[in-house]
């Protein structure tokens, strides 16, 4: 286990005794006497535990398992599946002809820079508890449609002022979830 697993895991642990000492479960008003911890500390030792532990896991290289890209029969669009893991898709010259990702408490890395994209194509997202990090080539546009809740939709990439240059439309449902896209 990691050193900032752990102190992640002591950060929720002391702000879960906070909330048991607030709701009368334990007794210990000696720690908490000042009256801005009543509900600043419990909240942000949630956080910082959370963000340390997600954090931790997001920069572990070793996480992402490569598969093989799961082109569908007809050679086009491809549907990738993640439950409680991390996937990860490298196109390495092959034609993208369009994706749905879902992604339901784990992630989907997809790197699409050195893939050969010649049209528009689309990619269709869900997510529940999870994310997408998707890597776009610098020659496309990209257009996002989203409906989160609790999530959004991260775009940094940079606008192709080329009107001919093909586009991929992101269309993205994010429940506690979210996407980044990056050249």
């Amino acid at each position: 286990m990691k050193v900032r697993t752990i102190i992640g895991i002591l950060l929720i642990v002391a702000g879960a005794w906070k909330l048991a000492n607030m709701w009368g479960v334990i007794e210990n008003d000696w720690l908490w006497r000042q009256p801005w911890t009543s509900y600043v500390a419990p909240v942000a030792l949630l956080y910082l535990g959370a963000m340390i532990i997600v954090n931790s896991y997001r920069r572990d290289p070793d996480q992402w398992l490569q598969r093989p890209l799961p082109i569908g029969e007809d050679g086009k669009r491809i549907c990738c599946s993640v439950h409680y893991g991390g996937d990860e898709y490298i196109y390495r010259g092959e034609p993208f002809h369009g994706a749905r990702l879902d992604a339901f408490c784990g992630g989907i890395r997809m790197d699409l820079r050195e893939a050969t994209i010649t049209e528009d194509e689309e990619i269709d997202i869900h997510t529940f508890c999870g994310g997408i990090e998707l890597f776009v080539p610098a020659h496309v546009n990209v257009l996002v449609k989203s409906r989160s809740f609790f999530g959004g939709v991260g775009n940094a990439t940079v606008h192709v002022s080329d009107k001919n240059a093909p586009c991929i439309h992101v269309v993205a449902s994010n429940f506690f979830g979210g996407v980044d896209i990056k050249n």
